[in-house]
């Protein structure tokens, strides 16, 4: 009986965590170490880091990326990490062409069967290249900023396009995302939708009571929002619904540059006590914040499909997110939460009617009807791979 040849993939991951970055990009990382242990793959990661010239090079915040070794093994993954040149704010349109140069510097002399992409932009132009140079076929996946933005941006929107017509598969984190995609002119029935996994062992529900009283939370309302604090993730207008929300106090998971706008706009209001910076949260730590939270509010701008979203509800904690992404694909009854407008009293009032009548924590989690399971996205991942080296 003749065994079939291993499939050899190049992964390539512009957003992958470091020891410099821990939480960055850990959506990708979960997603290629569930696709690693499935039989016959083969899996090297390449994970480029971009790195402005010199002098730029030696500001802060690229000392610590600097330093991140060239090759690693990371959670028993291969990892390779070659540097590319990155021109801050203006050089998106030239970082695809950057990156392909990288990558195949770093696999020389290695051979493969396929080129996955992880991410639209800038990893699917690049992949492209890659593909082109060593006549491999290649695949894409969308996740959300790569179409919203990338997709429309008038500087990278040709090479996603280009991206989405040469890529022999491609992959959507949801139906919604696909319909993204084939907005900005890429054919849907070659879009197959991947959804995200969910670490069931970790997130699940739990004692609310227990878990406030571990994070010093009171008795009172708690409402939260996981993610970076950019204008996109609309924290600021859960901020202007606090004052017609008088007993809620409001969590913020994450960093980012909007945070001093965010505690003025708080101070302004007068519910800079209701509302706390909690800074960068460890993932080994959401599932506790996820339980001790009443709520999830997160009114994005434009989402594929969060993975925060996911992860609230298998906790057990209902949401209110706006029409963003596959918000439709989550929210499909009032015991997973709401889908509002993008507007401070449509916020309030989603979040009084939950409070009011609040889903028990198992209905919520069931509400996901076993739809997001890692060993189900590796097997998926897998099969597209091989469908992608057959063609």
């Amino acid at each position: 009986m003749s065994v079939a040849p291993p499939l050899r993939v190049l992964s390539i991951a512009t957003l992958f965590p470091d020891a410099a970055r821990p939480n960055f990009g850990l959506f990708v990382e979960k997603s290629l170490r569930a696709l690693a242990p499935q039989p016959g793959i083969e899996l090297t990661i390449v994970a480029p880091v971009g790195l402005p010239p010199f002098p730029l090079s030696f500001h802060q915040r690229y000392r610590a990326l600097r330093d991140l070794p060239r090759s690693e093994s990371w959670n028993g993954l291969t990892v390779l990490r070659p540097r590319f040149t990155l021109i801050p704010r203006v050089g998106a349109h030239f970082n695809p062409a950057k990156i392909a140069n990288a990558v195949l510097s770093a696999v020389h002399g290695k051979s493969f069967d396929v080129i996955d992409a992880q991410f639209f932009y800038p990893d699917g132009p690049a992949a492209m290249r890659v593909a082109d140079t060593l006549s491999l076929p290649f695949s894409a996946k969308a996740r959300g900023a790569d179409i919203s933005h990338f997709g429309h941006d008038p500087a990278t929107r040709s090479q996603v396009i280009e991206a989405g017509r040469k890529a022999t598969g491609l992959l959507a984190v949801s139906e919604a995302m696909r319909g993204d995609m084939a907005a900005i002119g890429i054919d849907p029935a070659r879009i197959a939708v991947h959804y995200t996994g969910i670490d069931t062992a970790r997130f699940h529900p739990g004692d609310r009571a227990t878990a406030r009283a571990a994070l010093g939370m009171t008795g009172t309302p708690t409402i939260l929002t996981v993610g970076a604090l950019i204008g996109r993730k609309g924290q600021a207008l859960v901020i202007e619904a606090l004052p017609a929300l008088p007993d809620a106090h409001y969590w913020l998971a994450g960093a980012g540059d909007e945070e001093g706008r965010y505690r003025a706009l708080a101070q302004k209001l007068g519910v800079a006590t209701r509302v706390h910076f909690l800074g960068p949260v460890a993932n080994a730590d959401l599932p506790r914040l996820y339980r001790a939270a009443n709520l999830v509010v997160m009114p994005s701008v434009s989402e594929g499909l969060a993975n925060a979203w996911v992860e609230a509800l298998a906790c057990g904690t209902p949401i209110v997110i706006s029409d963003a992404g596959g918000a439709a694909e989550l929210v499909t009854s009032p015991v997973a939460g709401r889908i509002v407008e993008r507007k401070p009293d449509a916020i309030a009032t989603a979040v009084r009617e939950i409070l009011a009548a609040p889903p028990s924590p198992s209905d919520v989690a069931a509400s996901l009807g076993g739809r997001f399971d890692w060993d189900r996205n590796g097997r998926e991942l897998a099969a597209h791979l091989r469908r992608c080296v057959s063609r």
